[in-house]
């Protein structure tokens, strides 16, 4: 009962104390219990971390609105519609946000489709899609179904 309240009133003094810190807090007040028993005790009272969690995609104001072009019924061929989402984008690839990466293999779109996020929508990819061609489609906000055929990988 010592431990629990003493665990209580760390995470009450500092939310975003996990596991690790509560040890080493313990530790501090000649409480030996290993990160494992920390983190079941914390897990039966209902407590964890609280932290600022990793946002993927960043809202953007485009300098443009698209619509919706896709249809997931309607895509008979392949290369008719390209999706894409920034998960599946290893660091880098993107550099200058030009676009130039996915039309590297001589293959392209009718439609190339994304979601809101600001790497997309910035006028240097829009401008090379644009360049090449190809129609612009953009997910609507809070519709993750839109990009589906790219979640689905």
């Amino acid at each position: 009962m010592r431990i629990t309240a003493r665990v209580d009133s760390l995470c009450l003094e500092d939310p975003a104390s996990g596991s690790r810190r509560v040890v080493q807090c313990l530790a501090r007040d000649s409480i030996l219990i290993s990160r494992d028993c920390a983190r079941n005790l914390m897990r039966r009272m209902g407590l964890r971390a609280i932290y600022q969690k990793p946002r993927t995609t960043v809202l953007g104001e485009p300098s443009e609105r698209f619509p919706c072009l896709v249809d997931l019924q309607l895509v008979p061929s392949p290369d008719q519609v390209w999706a894409t989402d920034i998960n599946y984008i290893t660091h880098g690839v993107l550099p200058g946000g030009t676009g130039e990466w996915p039309l590297a293999s001589g293959r392209k779109p009718q439609i190339f489709h994304f979601d809101q996020g600001c790497q997309f929508n910035s006028t240097a990819f829009v401008g090379r899609l644009k360049a090449e061609e190809i129609e612009i489609s953009l997910s609507r906000p809070r519709r993750c179904y839109d990009v589906i055929l790219v979640e689905r990988l």
